[in-house]
């Protein structure tokens, strides 16, 4: 990646609710961030939401928002709350997280 590339890397907090727990979203998001490009995790909240942390590009990340507010098939997405977060060093791959 250049400079120009790591300089323009944004980082977003995305909080999903609806019924998006048990229908794949996880696995949704993450072959989303794959088409994308974009690093970061996915993780089940107790809360019932679905917590995503991505890294990329405004371009990338305004892509995956877009793709979270529809969801797969299964799921019923009611909000999604994005909140800027800090980019982390190192972070280079997309991952679900926890069980």
């Amino acid at each position: 990646m250049s400079s120009t590339e790591k300089s323009s890397q944004q980082a977003r907090r995305f909080l999903v609710r609806g019924r998006v727990q048990g229908v794949g979203f996880r696995w949704f998001v993450e072959r989303e961030a794959a088409i994308l490009q974009i690093a970061g995790w996915v993780r089940n909240n107790h809360d019932g939401s679905v917590e995503v942390l991505a890294q990329g590009t405004r371009d990338q990340l305004a892509g995956l928002h877009s793709r979270l507010r529809e969801g797969p098939r299964a799921a019923r997405v009611d909000e999604v709350e994005v909140s800027e977060a800090q980019p982390a060093e190192g972070l280079t791959s997309f991952r679900i997280q926890g069980v």
